[in-house]
């Protein structure tokens, strides 16, 4: 890939993790503030939820991958068993301290990021990328 390519990979899997972000401080916020949940639920429920979003239009727009579906969904599920746990030990830990549950919830999102966008490349796309053609007969 040609750096022009690589920015604008970045930039893609940038925009979507925002919107993705959204969806999981929004659902963190309706949980947490107007439902009354804890922050380690509200927080995981709004993982799962990002996830499926940034996974379903990354793997799409961004990688624009044609591989096997439930294989790359099994290997970011494999990432997010490892991540999850951590972090949602983690937000415990620092709301337990004191620490603002939006200010760990922003951090977490931040090491979430950039951990995935590699994790992404490295693994899930390395030899997938750019696969998918468009089809010819969907009107957008």
């Amino acid at each position: 890939m040609t750096r022009k390519e690589n920015f604008m990979q970045f930039a893609k899997f940038l925009g979507f993790s925002i919107s993705a972000g959204i969806i999981e401080l929004g659902t963190f916020t309706i949980l947490f503030k107007l439902a009354h949940f804890e922050e380690s639920p509200s927080y995981l429920i709004g993982l799962i939820l990002s996830v499926l979003w940034n996974f379903t239009v990354n793997r799409r727009f961004t990688f624009k991958s044609a591989n096997n579906v439930p294989i790359a969904m099994t290997k970011i599920f494999i990432f997010y068993l490892i991540f999850t746990p951590l972090s949602t030990w983690w937000v415990e830990v620092f709301t337990n301290l004191g620490v603002n549950g939006f200010i760990v919830i922003g951090g977490t999102m931040i090491i979430n990021f950039v951990t995935e966008f590699l994790y992404s490349r490295v693994f899930i796309y390395k030899n997938q990328m750019n696969t998918r053609i468009p089809n010819q007969n969907k009107t957008i």
